[in-house]
């Protein structure tokens, strides 16, 4: 009976680790982080790499933005050289502050074209260049009513020119999270994402196997959680979901920017970089994970 027992835990053991081997994984790389002595530097909470993963474009929620470039020793980062941090404007010149400059979400398209997303007046504008003028896309109603501090964190652009947000902290009524499309000069809701356990969406990025990829962030006062999910998008329906990463309380600092992008061997990357909130206890850190799967 108790030989019975031990073959069939055995089984089951074995069984388990081939589902578990079998689904998509990712595999912690390492964590570099940076600091610099001046007072622009914290809060970023939007990223891009670049396609070899040699530099990066990022925004802080005090409305900069900046390119740096990246040192790498055997494909972990080493050191990180800031350029000029810019300004960003408002449509008409001027330097965004206060509540209008709470830059949060960042999507750059193939001709360089900045896309950022905005918390406290909830909006997407475009820019031809960082050191440019805004130009504000149309604000939908869904958008005037989203929480001040629970809207547009989460920007993303397709292979299509197609961007996509989501808010932080606001269900629609299924209890789920809308996801805004902007393509051809409007926004519609083509579909939404399930939301699950206290984990809230934070960044976005289509990732070059074309698939959506949600960064999503859980707080207690043990620390911060992180949640990777992605999915194949259509237009109507986000399909075949899957979580790559979930981690524990602590593990990491406050992640809050996403880029996928595909390394010198061909395998996926997924780069985080955290908002400090300007806190001296907190930490600027970016993040890396290979997603082998």
């Amino acid at each position: 009976m108790r030989r019975s027992f031990a073959v069939q835990l055995a089984t089951l053991i074995l069984v388990c680790t081939a589902a578990l081997a079998e689904g998509p994984t990712a595999e912690y790389l390492g964590s570099f982080r940076w600091r610099v002595d001046k007072n622009w530097f914290g809060g970023f909470s939007g990223l891009e790499m670049s396609s070899d993963g040699q530099g990066m474009t990022i925004i802080s929620d005090r409305g900069k933005i900046l390119t740096a470039q990246i040192k790498r020793k055997d494909g972990k980062i080493t050191a990180i050289i800031p350029g000029k941090p810019r300004h960003l404007k408002s449509s008409d010149g001027k330097r965004l502050s206060r509540l209008i400059a709470d830059s949060e979400g960042l999507a750059i398209a193939p001709d360089g074209t900045i896309y950022i997303s905005f918390e406290g007046v909830h909006r997407v504008s475009r820019y031809a260049a960082a050191g440019g003028r805004a130009t504000p896309l149309h604000r939908p109603k869904a958008f005037r009513t989203l929480p001040i501090n629970g809207s547009l964190e989460a920007l993303a652009i397709d292979q299509n020119g197609r961007l996509y947000t989501l808010p932080e902290d606001a269900l629609n009524d299924r209890g789920q999270i809308p996801v805004y499309r902007w393509a051809n000069g409007q926004w519609t809701t083509p579909f939404t994402l399930p939301a699950k356990g206290k984990f809230h969406p934070v960044a976005a990025d289509f990732g070059p196997d074309g698939r959506f990829y949600l960064l999503e962030r859980s707080f207690s006062i043990l620390g911060f959680r992180t949640r990777l999910r992605r999915w194949d998008i259509t237009d109507t329906a986000a399909l075949h979901e899957q979580t790559l990463l979930e981690t524990g309380p602590g593990t990491h600092d406050n992640l809050e920017g996403l880029s996928i992008w595909r390394d010198s061997t061909g395998e996926l990357r997924a780069t985080m970089i955290s908002d400090d909130n300007f806190k001296f206890f907190q930490r600027t850190e970016l993040v890396e994970y290979a997603l082998t799967k």
